[in-house]
């Protein structure tokens, strides 16, 4: 049977049948073409945020973002000072030019000030616009290098797999400071993101010269790369305040 599309009739014959007034979709089989290869390119896209995410829950057996913090919002981020809003202003910037770059974030400040508020802000964000986010403490990372070491693994793979995260969060910077294995693994970490245009960001409790001291000039001067971001968390924490709303049948 010939292919009424391969005779280049079929439209014709369609549009006979269709009622006056009515515009068709396509005006030629190359349109038709054109629209099918581009539905095409937006389901391989898809595809591979969905893989994305996927890989970035298998590398730790959980979301990307903890529970604790999978309802933090910029809109449910408490301001009661000019340092927190500025703080926020930052943070909604961040996200909302994300694309733009592969500028990465320092959030610096005593504990309870809401820095991993704010950083889960910015990931539930990029999440709900496909993109793949990994929040992870340096010693769970460090407890998962050493699982690499004792079953006989390299940390090669796990270090790919956080390099294939769009936005990777590193939390307790600093917290097992005099580490050797964990200066070695951050600079791993943080140097390949960097080299492939990915950004990192950064959540300690440590002041800018102890920073340096634990990650290096070089790897702390990588960070400011494309217009880097440095938020100082200066006020007291509101842990306190912080409630789990539950329904009271």
């Amino acid at each position: 049977m010939k292919n009424m599309i391969g005779t280049g009739n079929a439209l014709e014959r369609l549009k006979k049948l269709i009622p006056p007034g009515v515009q068709p979709k396509f005006g030629s089989v190359d349109e038709w073409r054109a629209w099918q290869a581009e539905e095409g390119r937006k389901c391989c896209e898809e595809l591979e945020k969905q893989n994305q995410r996927a890989r970035a829950e298998k590398i730790f057996g959980r979301a990307g973002i903890q529970d604790l913090h999978r309802s933090c919002t910029f809109a449910n981020y408490q301001v009661e000072s000019d340092g927190q809003r500025r703080a926020l202003s930052m943070a909604k910037s961040y996200a909302q030019h994300f694309d733009s770059g592969f500028a990465s974030f320092v959030f610096s400040g005593a504990p309870g000030t809401g820095k991993n508020h704010l950083a889960a802000a910015i990931g539930n964000h990029l999440l709900a616009g496909g993109r793949s986010v990994l929040v992870v403490t340096i010693p769970d990372l460090m407890l998962r290098v050493r699982e690499c070491y004792d079953g006989g693994q390299s940390e090669a793979s796990l270090l790919d797999d956080l390099c294939h995260v769009d936005l990777l969060i590193l939390d307790e910077v600093g917290i097992q400071r005099g580490s050797s294995g964990e200066k070695v693994i951050l600079n791993q970490v943080i140097d390949r993101r960097l080299s492939s245009m990915r950004p990192v960001g950064i959540l300690t409790n440590l002041n800018y010269d102890s920073l340096k001291e634990t990650l290096g000039m070089r790897i702390l001067d990588r960070l400011q790369m494309d217009g880097g971001m440095w938020v100082n968390f200066e006020w007291d924490s509101y842990r306190k305040n912080v409630r789990h709303m539950r329904v009271v049948k």
